[in-house]
Order: structure tokens, then sequence, then C-alpha cells
């Protein structure tokens, strides 16, 4: 009876993690962002990577927190947060597409972007850790279900699970994070070499809206 259970649980945990990395807010910033900075794949797979483990570690956290000291409040805490997510992606995406936009009109007026939009000669690194801090804070609330149903069957069991859902969400984006990149690299456009961080963060603002709207 515990066996079958736990390799119930297994399958929706892969289903689940898979599925629910299909909204394109889990791929679509990736992929314009790689684009937009060139981002090389092996960059690109590396920060797609540790995003999604800091989506999938804070919501097994939440999880645990709920099994110890009630599901309800951490469960409400988690779907606020998931609530909250579309607008820090949208506002992300304004800031990036600001900066992105008044660091394109320097390069075009002085030939190079000024100090004051550009203090660092390579933003990425600033990019990526934003990235990363944004989907740490949108947690899958689906997971708590799972750790509840997984938790009777002990801690190596309920550990099994997490590692799969985390493996099924990473092993999902990483994949749509590289095809996505991979489209939008062919697009060989000097509007997009130029614009190409503003135009970025304009793409994520719309996914953020489609997100929001659709409530995934």
């Amino acid at each position: 009876m515990a066996g079958g259970l736990f390799w119930a649980l297994s399958g929706a945990a892969i289903s689940i993690g898979s599925l629910h990395s299909l909204a394109p807010d889990h791929w679509v910033p990736f992929a314009a962002i790689a684009r937009a900075q060139r981002w090389p794949v092996r960059k690109t797979a590396l920060v797609t990577f540790l995003c999604g483990f800091g989506h999938v570690t804070v919501s097994a956290l939440l999880g645990l927190l709920a099994l110890f000291f009630g599901r309800q409040i951490f469960q409400t805490i988690g779907e606020r947060m998931e609530a909250a997510a579309g607008l820090l992606l949208i506002g992300f995406g304004l800031a990036y597409g600001l900066w992105g936009f008044r660091r394109a009109v320097a390069r075009r007026v002085h030939g190079h972007a000024h100090a004051r939009f550009d203090h660092v000669h390579d933003p990425s690194g600033a990019t990526a850790w934003s990235l990363f801090a944004l989907f740490c804070a949108d947690p899958c609330v689906a997971v708590i279900p799972l750790l509840f149903s997984a938790a009777p069957l002990g801690t190596v069991q309920t550990a099994g699970i997490v590692v799969l859902y985390e493996m099924a969400t990473i092993g999902t984006m990483i994949p749509l994070v590289l095809s996505a990149r991979a489209g939008a690299n062919r697009l060989r456009l000097p509007f997009l070499d130029r614009w190409g961080d503003a135009v970025a963060g304009g793409v994520i603002v719309v996914t953020g809206l489609v997100v929001g709207y659709l409530g995934i």
C-alpha cells in the first residue's frame, strides 16, 4: 500500500512539476534576457537552473513549515506570494526595459553607455541575481498537498517526492528556455541589437500581464 502511494505521488510530482513549468513566466524572461545580453548556452542554462532551484526550494520550505505549524496559514502565504509574482514580474520588466531604453539612448548619443546608466560593464550578473530573487518570491503551492500526502511515508520518501518535483521543474524549464533562446537568436534585426534590453523588458511585462490575466 505504502509503495503504491509513493509511486502515485511520484507520478503526480513529475506531472505537476513539468506542467506548471510550461507557464510562460517560467521560460520567456530567461530567453528574452539571454537574447538581449547575448548569454551563451552554458550561462543561460546555469541561470535557469539556479532560478528553478530557488523557486522549488522555497516551495518545499513552505510545505515543510506547513507540516510543522499548520497547513492553512502557509498555504495562504504561498498563494499570496503566487498572486504577487505576476506584479513583481511586471515591475521587473518595466525596470529592466527602462534601463535598457536609457542605455540604448546613451549609446546612440554618445557612442557608448553613460556610466550613470551602466555603472557596471557587465550587467548580466545583477540581472541573474534579480531573476533568482524574483523566482524565490514565486513559490508553487501545489507542492504543499504533495508533501502532506507523502509525510506518512517517512522522511526519505517525502524528500524523494521533493527531489522528483524539483527535477521535473528544472528539467522542463531548461529545454524550454534554450529552445526559445535559439529561436530568438535567429532574429537578426539591427533594431533588436540596439534596443534588445528595452524589447526584452517589454516582453517580460507582457508575460506578467498574460500570466496575471490567466491566473497561471
